[in-house]
């Protein structure tokens, strides 16, 4: 009987820890679809599942030490820079760097190497609800994070379809980001004890200014590229003018 009641137990929690994985899976298929998008079709698909394998890693690796990186002074607080810094940079246009082996190769590990830095921001929090409901164990950590591997990554596929076909939302995914970034910032234990402010009326403020602020920076960034990427150069001799 104890047995049983432990094997019960065991997959009521992974199924509470799948469920968490399911709920936080939204974040890192938007910025995995951004991170992607303008990669040639062979590249996008290595992004994906790279991408998501490197998520679901870096979380097992967090829940394993959440309690002493919590503990860094400004820790989420540089997260949260560095989460706005690349909301601005997903929505600035790559170019056509596909055209060469090696530079889409490099443009691939970027996409890598950004999905990385923006999942470990976001995964700070999150991993502190997979912890709790893993009551310290690393199977259970491990199994639940491997079962959302499929769900990250379709929920990617169906992101890059509807990018490509609504533009728009790639400066609404890099505004979710701003809006994570707020929320980030707002709860950093170091700059709440520094300043005294109330983290949840900050929290208020902050995340939609800073979703507004990521999108209209990034916007500006993209139209700038832009016009510069069409600008028309006149070649012709000043003799023939």
């Amino acid at each position: 009987m104890p047995a049983e009641w432990g094997a019960a137990q065991f997959l009521i929690d992974l199924l509470r820890i799948t469920s968490i994985d399911i709920l936080l899976s939204g974040d890192n298929a938007v910025v995995i679809a951004l991170a992607s998008r303008s990669l040639p079709e062979a590249q996008r698909r290595t992004a994906v599942m790279g991408g998501a394998a490197a998520a679901v890693s870096l979380r097992i690796l967090f829940c394993l030490v959440i309690t002493w990186l919590l503990t860094i002074p400004y820790l989420k607080a540089f997260g949260g820079v560095m989460l706005l810094y690349i909301g601005v940079k997903l929505v600035i246009p790559e170019g056509e760097s596909h055209s060469n082996g090696i530079e889409a190769t490099a443009h691939m590990w970027g996409a890598i190497r950004t999905i990385l830095i923006a999942d470990a921001v976001m995964s700070l929090d999150n991993v502190v609800a997979i912890a709790a409901a893993a009551h310290g164990s690393v199977v259970l950590i491990a199994l639940g994070l491997v079962i959302s591997i499929p769900l990250i990554v379709s929920g990617s596929q169906i992101m890059l379809r509807v990018l490509n076909r609504f533009p728009i939302l790639v400066v609404l995914g890099a505004g979710l980001l701003g809006w994570i970034a707020g929320e980030i910032l707002a709860s950093d234990p170091a700059l709440q004890a520094r300043f005294h402010f109330d983290e949840h009326l900050v929290a208020r403020f902050a995340k939609p200014l800073l979703a507004v602020l990521v999108m209209a920076v990034g916007t500006a960034l993209s139209w700038r590229v832009r016009a510069r990427d069409y600008e028309v150069v006149d070649l012709a001799p000043e003799d023939l003018k």
